[in-house]
């Protein structure tokens, strides 16, 4: 007897996940593609992982918006977009990034004239690395689009022009830089500083690019019926995003801002006690647009 096509597909996906060594519990609606964007669902135990990736040679770009004033992710939404997910921080009580945007070569977010980031007291320690982190760019290097995720400082390759970048934070991929982006600290081998929490169980969102050049935009959201002890941590985010082909990749504002656009729906990622999803406004995001 012919098994459906979902099936095949499913028990394919599963079986390659499975044999990079993370088990996985695969779903029925497991892989669909729109005009070369690709959507992936897969369902773990403790959390739901969305994908979303765009080939290199695809005809869109991934690019940064940012809002005025905090707003659902829905909002951020215009023409010839197909997907969008949150972006960086932000302080909820000034409404200030806390993360650089750049928009056609300009700065159009700068962390530096947040006071409530720059006079407190508590982050005088970290704001060298702070104002450091790690940013998702875009570069024009003559007729062609590179992506990359460096430090803010880090210099343009030669014969290239930065267009645009999103700060996030820390890199996972090559490697963590939790403690060189003052995410956490360590005094006399004791954490004494961690940020966002990164080895407990939250909602998070992270962008990630293969060694060919393709985006991964995912999405990782807390189970329902699980509300407090579900999510996951940064290294595993990290493994995670590797087992998918990224070589390098960079933690997102997670938490309550965790959410994903994609074909004309909105997805969040973390739940309140009664596991209803929380739908935060945000400042940023990447967005998927046709170029």
């Amino acid at each position: 007897m012919k098994k459906p096509l979902w099936i095949v597909l499913a028990v394919v996906s599963l079986s390659v996940v499975m044999f990079s060594g993370i088990d996985y519990l695969s779903s029925a609606e497991l892989d669909r593609s729109k005009n070369g964007v690709s959507y992936t669902f897969v369902e773990r135990s403790q959390y739901t992982i969305h994908l979303v990736t765009i080939p290199h040679d695809s005809r869109y770009l991934v690019t940064p918006e940012i809002s005025g004033e905090l707003q659902p992710i829905q909002d951020f939404i215009g023409e010839n977009i197909v997907a969008a997910i949150n972006g960086g921080y932000f302080d909820p009580v000034n409404q200030k990034t806390t993360s650089f945007v750049v928009q056609r070569s300009q700065i159009v977010a700068d962390p530096r004239f947040n006071e409530r980031l720059i006079d407190n007291p508590d982050l005088k320690p970290y704001l060298g690395k702070i104002l450091n982190r790690a940013e998702f760019r875009r570069y024009s290097c003559g007729e062609e689009t590179q992506y990359d995720i460096q430090p803010h400082f880090s210099p343009i390759p030669p014969n290239c022009t930065l267009k645009e970048s999103l700060g996030g934070g820390p890199s996972l991929l090559p490697k963590n830089t939790s403690v060189t982006e003052g995410f956490t600290a360590y005094q006399d081998g004791k954490k004494i500083r961690d940020a966002i929490g990164s080895d407990g169980l939250n909602a998070r969102s992270a962008v990630g690019i293969t060694d060919d050049g393709d985006i991964i935009l995912a999405m990782v959201a807390q189970q329902t019926d699980l509300p407090l002890d579900s999510g996951i941590s940064l290294p595993e985010l990290a493994e995670v995003l590797s087992s998918f082909g990224a070589t390098k990749a960079m933690n997102l504002d997670g938490g309550s801002s965790t959410a994903l656009y994609y074909d004309g729906k909105a997805t969040y990622g973390r739940v309140d006690q009664e596991g209803n999803e929380i739908q935060r406004p945000i400042k940023s995001v990447l967005l998927v647009t046709e170029s």
